[in-house]
């Protein structure tokens, strides 16, 4: 291990000791979280509730901070401190509450929640991440991999978000697209198709360039597209694991999002700092049926914030049956059947978050034939329901047939042509 990493590693413990002190790091018990500016404080013997209703998960309580910078005129959370901040609805995208969400801004490790994505998208989880002398080499927070060790890339990925391992987003980057800089424009460019057009990237980590920025909105984005795919949201809520490559001797790994901790629900998504970028935060939260993310970029204080943020969120927010199951969606004809018509109906109920502040219109389009064709069987699939929220498809379920429909015979189909032409 080099001087540097040594040095490197004595920085960045010291500096995170002043952020988040635990008094019990064993994993799958409550965490005690302490923070220098008195933020949020566990306290074991106490059920107190906190003063604030909020989301806090039984035995935190949240002390409020004030807040010292300026605030915009009319702003709904005059106590948050965040230089730029949003909470979304995942599943419609639906905006519950931004400030200056739209403007450019330093990600910090934030950014790896898009080197998480694109790796997700391209390989496989069981590939095998063969860490070069570039990625060990790695400057800032790091996993202390060593050249030539050779990791799965789903541990390597767990790895990164749990602990913002620097050298960890290099090792994924060079293996899925051969360098960094191929990767960041891979990034970008998939970031954009998204519709986080306000993103460029020019690492897979997010040290520090005037070049690689992004948007709060942006983030927000790529965090509900990440829990639309498979193995994201496990990723992203792991508080804690145990990988033979690590090289502590207990070869363990907690993660650095005390919100798995925190809050009630709390599932994702990943915390981020530099001088330039200030304290970051993708949160995520699921109660309910209700996914929401939220974030905050140069924030002072990213904990209460980030609640403050979700708070408001949920209180803004309800679920509601837009489709119920087994309901019907049409009655249809059937040609050369033993019956004239049946009615069809949808699988799945399908519910939808409606807003507060916001009149959600969602419409339905059915994707139905003007017809069916016997022989037909029950539950057979004929069609489908889709549920959109501003021109966006949002959900869907399929439409089956009710009831088993035999065909008629030709000689009767034959007799039935002649009669409605006037040959008898």
């Amino acid at each position: 291990m080099t001087l540097r990493k040594l040095v490197t590693g004595f920085i960045i413990a010291t500096a995170l000791g002043t952020l988040c002190l635990s008094v019990d790091a064993r994993p799958n018990e409550r965490q005690a979280i302490m923070e220098d500016d008195g933020i949020v404080q566990l306290t074991e013997k106490s059920t107190a509730p906190s003063t604030v209703p909020t989301g806090l998960r039984p035995g935190y309580n949240l002390t409020p901070m004030p807040n010292t910078r300026p605030v915009p005129a009319g702003d709904k959370l005059p106590q948050m401190t965040a230089s730029s901040a949003i909470v979304i609805e995942a599943k419609t995208g639906h905006v519950l509450y931004e400030r200056d969400a739209d403007k450019r801004m330093y990600p910090a490790s934030t950014t790896k929640m898009m080197t998480l994505i694109t790796a997700l998208e391209s390989n496989k989880l069981d590939e095998i991440v063969t860490v070069s002398e570039r990625a060990s080499g790695a400057d800032g927070s790091t996993l202390w991999l060593e050249i030539g060790e050779k990791i799965p890339l789903g541990e390597l990925l767990s790895g990164m978000i749990m602990t913002s391992g620097n050298d960890a987003a290099i090792a994924i980057a060079e293996h899925v697209d051969g360098t960094v800089p191929e990767f960041a424009a891979h990034m970008t460019r998939r970031a954009q198709e998204l519709g986080a057009t306000g993103t460029n990237f020019v690492n897979a980590n997010g040290m520090p360039d005037e070049n690689h920025y992004t948007t709060a909105h942006d983030l927000a984005r790529m965090a509900a597209y990440g829990y639309t795919l498979d193995h994201f949201a496990d990723i992203v809520s792991a508080k804690d694991g145990y990988y033979s490559w690590v090289h502590d001797p207990t070869h363990y790994l907690r993660s650095e999002n005390q919100m798995l901790w925190l809050y009630e629900g709390g599932n994702g998504v990943k915390t981020g700092y530099t001088d330039a970028a200030g304290r970051c935060l993708v949160s995520a939260a699921n109660r309910n049926g209700v996914q929401l993310i939220a974030v905050v970029l140069d924030s002072l204080y990213i904990w209460n914030d980030s609640i403050a943020l979700l708070d408001y969120g949920f209180s803004n927010v309800e679920n509601e049956a837009i489709v119920r199951a087994d309901e019907t969606a049409a009655t249809l004809p059937i040609v050369s059947g033993r019956k004239k018509s049946m009615k069809v109906k949808t699988v799945d109920e399908l519910i939808m978050p409606t807003f507060k502040d916001d009149e959600t219109a969602y419409n339905l389009e059915y994707d139905l034939p003007s017809y069916l064709k016997a022989p037909i069987k029950k539950g057979d699939a004929v069609g489908r329901v889709h549920v959109l929220c501003d021109g966006k498809e949002v959900a869907q379920t399929e439409v089956v047939a009710t009831a088993d429909v035999e065909q008629k015979s030709f000689f009767k189909m034959l007799i039935n042509f002649l009669r409605l032409n006037d040959f008898f």
